[in-house]
Order: structure tokens, then C-alpha cells, then sequence
């Protein structure tokens, strides 16, 4: 792939940033300030990052998050994670073959003591939890100091472009993720009493209550806290099939990195693997990005995800497979195609239902994991902890901040800082966010519609009420003590007009509400379409095809008008449309691509034959794994000295779930089977830094 930096963007803001010279494998490369290695170099085509010394096989990007360490490289000598790395000017950058050979020192370290530091609270995770917490505390005056590892706040909320679903007044609902980082951020900073470490690693929690913490200066310090509140997040579960590890299999978390934060189109055309709401709005960011989506499958018989999501990607033209998987990722040196399958009741494979796609990469999105070694090993140690978000229940992100905010209402009670117990209220909300999608069902009006008027394409209860704040006229119904419900078009029944303003069309996170306007045409009213990509190939008097809220394709329809975002627009344009009525009411989107042919998929080899890796770091496939477990092997550690399945860099963090699984299908209940200990370091980190050894 040539080089491939995003230069539009329908929401993102592409700036200029300055470049820097750096060398890649003796070639001359440039990054932009500030940005990774990992990014550095894929946005000049590079997808092979080196080569694994157990059997040679090419090693690429996986996690864009720290967690793996499938993307090491030699920076100046020393083996980095290229996706945690920040290039410098004149760095030298090589591909990691085999084992690194590490430099020699040219003199004695030098060393110094290490800083010690006690602190009323510590908060491990700057995501929309840990913010959230920060701003409560810091509203009760509590000394905080929160500890991230990337180089803004935000955590995954910085790679967010669409709406949020929620609450408007509690959680931001209809405003992007991207600016609910910046607000959440703006708040837990505000107060003189936090103070915010960023590119900074809590590496241990220690027996005597201490935490240590590798800050992005290269210095070690100890921090003590009254009480740890971990809101470390989730990290992504990997999956098992052939070809797993090639260049181009990316968690769904490390796409968006690529292409929202580091603004690199890593791909051409993608096919994403999991049907939660991770996969579709992953899937549907690809789109933004001007990268094709070649499908999506999904074993369950339904996506598990929000409906408005999945219907966004089937209106735009991508299929949707549901009880299928992926069987597996082909090519030789980097991701060529993807075999996929119907599954049957047990969820295997389907002999002969085997389909193929040409594509570039493989997103993986089949659920995330809570990052819980923090909290486990400080109630070890006996430490006063909390966790929330993510680290405490997976949920949205919308859960997340409410749940933070609860959390560090409760660490304050703790310190005597705040009286009472938290408001029922508050508890009431928490419980309504974190709630999983419910029944499906048809929202309405409440009497006849005339007029102009909002259509509603939103069938499933989930919680969401923007278009009831935002309606100028208290037209659109939703119970403000339960917002998982359908919306309702009161209309007459208010003794009061639909305006048109489309407020509600342009605020909505689904994409799901339109506009009819008959006040002109009553036989081919107007229909405002919320569209949120780019409208240059939008010409007024051209035709585009309509499709309703599941795909079905209406026809096409002349383009009557289109409102482009603008300044205070937020990303969303409006594009108009002169349709016959007999279908306008129907009509919820644009198509925006063709849909995507399968081929036969003897067309395709895969990489390795039974290439089923279980464990990336030692390249452990689970035909040994199942062999141990076969011969009565019940304890993790056992299976780990056997096979080295979780020996690996990364600690198992990969590999656990998915062994942990491999007992279910022998049929070994998980009481029978004994966990690995535990790393006591939860980072790679070079053994110097706890001496106070100084990298220059």
C-alpha cells in the first residue's frame, strides 16, 4: 500500500502538523509531531514490522494500545512497542528480527534515588470514568493525581466520532465522543487539587500498598495513595482462526486509532469480525475514512450491538452476516482475503458454506475484558480500592462516565469529605445506562399527522433522549424516568406545529429520524436525511438511492437541496430529497457503496496450514494446548511450562481468555481448572528503571 495519510475527513479536523525526519530500516521516512512509530511507518505503506524468531512469520500491529507486543521494533538500538513510541527527530528505526540484541553499556549507570510520593487518591485510567471521578473529587477538594498512558486524556473516547447515546443532561447524549473528551477533560483539571501525569505507566501494585509508576520523563516513583481508584478500562479479546497474527488482523480498537487518531488509512478494504456495538461502529468509521467494508459477520443469530448502528451499515450498502464467523485470514506476508462461514447451533463451522472476500485487513470485535489486575492485586495487599467504568462492569461509554462519577462521590465518602449516602437518582440513572438493548418495537404518533413532521427509524428500547431535548416545540415524547423507550411524535395532539428546524434529525446518534415536508408537494414531499460523510459527489438535481431503516433499497430519488456541516453544524450535513409520499416515510438513508461480491474460496490460500494461533507472543497453537488439556492437564501454570502458552511479553493478557475457552469446548467446567499466577508487573519495563537508572 503507497503512502496513505486521511487529508478529508467528514468530522475530523485535518491540521497541519510540522514534519520529522526519521529512518526506517535505513530508508527516510517523516512522522508528524508527536505521532508513534507504529503510525510513523504505516502511513508509508509499512505493515511488517519485523519477524518472530520461533518460525519467521511476518508480526504487524494487533492492539495500537500497549497490551500486546506484536508490533516491537529496534528504536536507537533498544526494542520498543512501535504503538507506545513517539518518533524523534533522527531516530533510527529498524524491523525486530529474531530476539533483539541489546546494546552494551559504554559506562556505569547512573542512578539516582527514587521519588516517593503519598497522595490522598490515585486514579489509574484517564477515559471517561477516571475523568469523571477526577471532577468529583476534585469538587470536594480531595488531592488527586491521576496516571495515563497516552499523551491526552480521553482514553477511548478521544477516538469517537460518533454521537453518544444516553442522557443528554447527565451524560452528554448527542454530542460526539471527541468532544466529550475534551469537556470531561476540561473538568477533572480544573480544580488545583489534581494533578494529571500523562505518557506515565502504573507498572505494579506492590504487597506494602505503594504503586509504582514509570512517568514519560523515564523516571520511577512510588506513589502511595488513602485510597486507588482504578479506571484502567478494558482491553479487546482476541480471537482464534487461521492466520490470526498476519499484517492487517487488527483489534477494532487499533483501526480507530489509526484512522481517528493518527488520521492513516491503513487499508483499502476491510472486513470486521463481531456484531456489538465495538464492530458496527468500527465498521461504520471505516466508512468516514473512505475505506470500503467488505462485510461484517456476527455468530449470533442477531448482532448484539444497538439496532440504529447495524441498520447505518446495511443502508449504507455493507452486508451484514449474522451466524457466521470467520474461518480464516489469508495471504502470505500480510492480509490478501477472509473466509468466512455459516455456523450451526454450537456455533462451528458449516462444511461447504464457505465464502471469501478480498480484502486488506480484518477487524476483530468479539467483546472486551475489564484491565482488573490492578484492583485484584491491591485488595491483596489489603489497599482501600475502587474500580469503575470499564475496569469495574463492561458498558458504554456513556455508563462509564455516570458510573465515575458515582465512584468518586463513593471514594470521597471514604475520606470524610462528603456526607450522605449517593442519590437514589443518581443510582436510578447508572442502572438505566448500563442496561443492554431491550425489546424491539415501533415508535408513533399520537394522532394524525399533518404538516410537516419527524419520522422516527429507531425501533429497539435502548437508553437515548436528545431528540426530546432538543425539540423546541416538546413535540417528540420519551418517559423522563426511563429513557429506553422509542420516541413518540405528539404533534396535534399538543396543539402545537412541527417547526422543520431538524434539530432533532441533526442531533440524533442512530442517524434514525427524518424529515417530511409535504407543505409544497404533498405527492412528492421533501425527506432530510442526516448524512455523515462527504457530500462533494451531492449535486442537486442528481439521483441517489433511498433505502429504508433496514437496507431495503426505495429507488432513486432526485436531490432536491444538501446543507453541508458548516461552523456550529458538528459533522452532521442534511441532505433533501424529492420523493414520492408513498415511500417518503419509509426513506431513512443513502446508499454509499455497492454491495461487495464474495468469491469461491479456492481462490485463496491461507498462510500456515492449521495457522490456529492461541498465544501471539510464543506462537502456541491450540492444537498443542488441546493436546495437554486431553492428556488430564487442568492448571494454567502446568499447560505455560509445557507449551509456553502465556510466557510471552505480553502476559498472558491475549492468550488467558481464549485458553480459558478451549477447556469449555473439551467440555471442563472451569472449577476443575487451576489460573496462572499472575506477573507482578502488568508493563514490560526495562529492570534499570527500578534502580533510578537514567536512559541517557
Amino acid at each position: 500500500m503507497a503512502m496513505s495519510r486521511l487529508e478529508t475527513h467528514p468530522i475530523l479536523s485535518i491540521g497541519s502538523r510540522e514534519d520529522v525526519a526519521f529512518a526506517w530500516h535505513g530508508r527516510a521516512f517523516t512522522a508528524k509531531a508527536g505521532e508513534v512509530i507504529s503510525a510513523a511507518v504505516m502511513a508509508h505503506g509499512v505493515t511488517t514490522f519485523g519477524r518472530h524468531p520461533r518460525d519467521g512469520s511476518p508480526q504487524g500491529l494487533y492492539c495500537a494500545n500497549g497490551q500486546c507486543s506484536q508490533c516491537l521494533v529496534m528504536a536507537d538500538g533498544r526494542p520498543v512497542k512501535a504503538c507506545m513510541t513517539t518518533v524523534e527527530a533522527g531516530m533510527e528505526v529498524a524491523p525486530l528480527e529474531g530476539l533483539p540484541q541489546l546494546p552494551s553499556l559504554s559506562r556505569a549507570p547512573k542512578l539516582r534515588e527514587i521519588e516517593r510520593r503519598e497522595v490522598p487518591v490515585l486514579i489509574v485510567g484517564g477515559g471517561p470514568a477516571g475523568l469523571a471521578a477526577a471532577a468529583q473529587l476534585g469538587e470536594h477538594g480531595i488531592g488527586t493525581l491521576l496516571v495515563d498512558d497516552k499523551d491526552r486524556l480521553g482514553g477511548k473516547l478521544v477516538l469517537q466520532t460518533h454521537r453518544f447515546f444516553g442522557s443528554i443532561n447527565a451524560v452528554y447524549a448527542g454530542t460526539r465522543g471527541i468532544d466529550i473528551a475534551t469537556r470531561l477533560a476540561h473538568q477533572a483539571t480544573a480544580f488545583d487539587t489534581t494533578e494529571v501525569w500523562l505518557q506515565s505507566t502504573a507498572l505494579a501494585v506492590f504487597g506494602d500498598g505503594w504503586v509504582g509508576v514509570l512517568r514519560g520523563d523515564g523516571r520511577y516513583v512510588l506513589v502511595k495513595p488513602q485510597v486507588l481508584l482504578v479506571a484502567a478500562g478494558a482491553r479487546e479479546r482476541a480471537l482464534t482462526f487461521r492466520g490470526n497474527t498476519l499484517p492487517g488482523v487488527f483489534g477494532a480498537g487499533a483501526f480507530q486509532t489509526l484512522v481517528n487518531r493518527d488520521l492513516v488509512r491503513v487499508a483499502e478494504r476491510v472486513f470486521v469480525v463481531g456484531g456489538g456495538n465495538v464492530g458496527l461502529i468500527t465498521a461504520y468509521h471505516a466508512l468516514q475514512a473512505g475505506v470500503e467494508v467488505a462485510g461484517l459477520v456476527e455468530a449470533a443469530p442477531a448482532c448484539g450491538g444497538y439496532r440504529v448502528h447495524h441498520d447505518k451499515l446495511v443502508r449504507a450498502g455493507v452486508p451484514v452476516l449474522t451466524s457466521h464467523t470467520v474461518v480464516s485470514a489469508n495471504g502470505s506476508e500480510a492480509v490478501s482475503s477472509v473466509t468466512i462461514a455459516r455456523v450451526d447451533e454450537a456455533f462451528r463451522p458449516v462444511a461447504g458454506t464457505e465464502r471469501s472476500f478480498a480484502c486488506d485487513a480484518v477487524l476483530v470485535a468479539v467483546g472486551l475484558d475489564p484491565v482488573d489486575e490492578f484492583t485484584a492485586s491491591a485488595r491483596a495487599a489489603g489497599m482501600s480500592v475502587v474500580a469503575a467504568g470499564d475496569a469495574d462492569e463492561v458498558a458504554e461509554a456513556s455508563a462509564a462516565i455516570f458510573g465515575g462519577k458515582i465512584r468518586g462521590l463513593e471514594v470521597a465518602r471514604m475520606l470524610g469529605a462528603a456526607a450522605g449516602e449517593v442519590p437514589v437518582d443518581w443510582l436510578r440513572t447508572a442502572e438505566v445506562l448500563r442496561s443492554k438493548p431491550g425489546a424491539t418495537r415501533k415508535g408513533g404518533v399520537a394522532a394524525e399527522v399533518s404538516g410537516v413532521h419527524p419520522v422516527f427509524h429507531c425501533d429497539q428500547e435502548i437508553p437515548c433522549n436528545p431528540c426530546t431535548s432538543v425539540c423546541p416545540q416538546g413535540l417528540i415524547h420519551i418517559d423522563e424516568d426511563d429513557i429506553r423507550q422509542v420516541p413518540t411524535y405528539l404533534g396535534a395532539a399538543v396543539a402545537e406545529a412541527c417547526l422543520g428546524c431538524e434539530r432533532c434529525v441533526r442531533i440524533c446518534p442512530g442517524l434514525a429520524i427524518t424529515l417530511v415536508d409535504p407543505r409544497k408537494d404533498a405527492e412528492n414531499p421533501l425527506v432530510t436525511i442526516p448524512f455523515e460523510f462527504g457530500t462533494e459527489s451531492l449535486r442537486e438535481g442528481e439521483s441517489v438511492t433511498v433505502l429504508d431503516a433496514g437496507g431495503e433499497v426505495l429507488g432513486n430519488v432526485e436531490v432536491a437541496r444538501v446543507r453541508r456541516a458548516g461552523r456550529g453544524a458538528d459533522g452532521t450535513s442534511l441532505v433533501k430529497v424529492r420523493a414520492p409520499a408513498a415511500v417518503a416515510e419509509r426513506i431513512a438513508g443513502l446508499r454509499l457503496q455497492e454491495p461487495v461480491d464474495a468469491s469461491e474460496p479456492e481462490r485463496f490460500t491461507t498462510a500456515l496450514a492449521n495457522d490456529d494461533i492461541v498465544c501471539r507472543c510464543e506462537r502456541v497453537q491450540a492444537a498443542a494446548l488441546r493436546s495437554c488439556i486431553a492428556a488430564g492437564e487442568r492448571d494454567l501454570n502446568a499447560i505455560k511450562a509445557l507449551t509456553r502458552a502465556g510466557m510471552g511479553a505480553c502476559g498472558a493478557k491475549t492468550c488467558a481468555p481464549l485458553i480459558a475457552r478451549l477447556f469449555v469446548d473439551e467440555g471442563v467446567p472451569a472449577s476443575e481448572v487451576t489460573a496462572n499466577v499472575r506477573r507482578p508487573l502488568f508493563v514490560e519495563v526495562p529492570l534499570g528503571s527500578f534502580a533510578g537508572m537514567d536512559e541517557a
